[in-house]
């Protein structure tokens, strides 16, 4: 059997990829965690991660590891979930999953509201990854989700425009693009673009990764990542770049990515979206749910009306 404490840092690492961060999420020390992880190992026999000074990764044994363990995990949190509730004499809960940082502060900041509207409800927000949001929706997991446009999935609807915010380059701190004020799209000929993983459906990588910029010229294709996490490791490391929202400038700062400004790329736009034939209980917490956001988008409007933010549609 595994000890509580081998699970929580193996599927912590998996997401975060980094120890420190790993760490600091579970209230350990970093070495603490390493030691936890060469125990798992041990007991595996393999190795799990492939660690260098620049990234880590999960190995084959790894991902194998991590995608029959999360299903039950879930399974497991679902029923604590739902004894604290009834505990708590809450009547019902409405899952909402985000897709990052400035999506989940939206998600919070519309819980709030959304509370105080429904005497007995609540909302609880859930972190996922471009790469299985979809999925988790499909299966239950969540039923509203926060995702960036392009989406087309079929059966499910879409909700109003909540916010919209400039795109941005990011690029390694070293590459020749670092020291410009603003890229055009042009600009992507001469960076290597990360790929999505291919979980991802194949009509926003087409967007989010073009294969050639507006004029016709290539663009180079990059590594494949599996988080964002991932990606930023391997922007830093300079194995490529990616167009990302302004709330990266905010939210994921690091001394080896730089954000560089498009000077004639459209605003990235956010959206919340759910199954097409949800029950009429799950429908109706649904769109209360939706009005609340819009209501939410105006507050933290008004409140960062002197200092940017991107749900405001400006950069940080």
């Amino acid at each position: 059997m595994l000890e509580r404490l081998e699970l929580e840092a193996f599927l912590t690492l998996a997401e975060e990829l980094h120890f420190g961060r790993t760490a600091e999420r579970l209230h350990l020390t970093t070495g603490r965690i390493s030691q936890t992880i060469k125990k798992l190992e041990r007991r595996v026999g393999t190795a799990l991660f492939e660690r260098t000074s620049r990234q880590v990764r999960l190995t084959a044994a790894g991902r194998q590891l991590h995608d029959d363990l999360l299903p039950a995990c879930r399974q497991i949190e679902a029923a604590l979930e739902r004894a604290i509730n009834t505990a708590r004499g809450v009547d019902s809960v409405l899952r909402v999953g985000f897709v990052g940082a400035a999506s989940g502060q939206l998600v919070f900041e519309t819980a709030q509201v959304y509370a105080r509207r429904n005497p007995g409800s609540r909302v609880l927000p859930r972190e996922l990854q471009i790469i299985d949001a979809f999925p988790r929706l499909r299966e239950g997991d969540v039923e509203v989700l926060i995702v960036s446009l392009p989406h087309r999935e079929p059966g499910m609807v879409n909700g109003p425009v909540l916010f919209s915010e400039p795109r941005m380059l990011a690029v390694s701190s070293r590459h020749p693009l670092a020291h410009r004020k603003a890229v055009s799209l042009e600009d992507l000929a001469e960076v290597r673009l990360l790929q999505a993983a291919r979980t991802v459906p194949d009509y926003w990588r087409t967007a989010r990764t073009p294969l050639l910029t507006p004029a016709g010229k290539p663009i180079e294709r990059g590594p494949d990542f599996g988080t964002f996490h991932e990606a930023l490791l391997l922007i830093g490391a300079g194995q490529g770049a990616f167009v990302v929202g302004a709330q990266a400038v905010r939210y994921y700062s690091r001394s080896d990515v730089t954000y560089i400004p498009f000077s004639d790329a459209p605003p990235l736009e956010w959206i919340s979206t759910w199954l097409a034939s949800p029950t009429t209980a799950t429908a109706a917490r649904i769109h209360s749910f939706n009005r609340a956001a819009q209501d939410a988008v105006t507050r933290i409007r008004l409140a960062a009306a002197t200092d940017a933010s991107p749900l405001d549609g400006t950069a940080p």
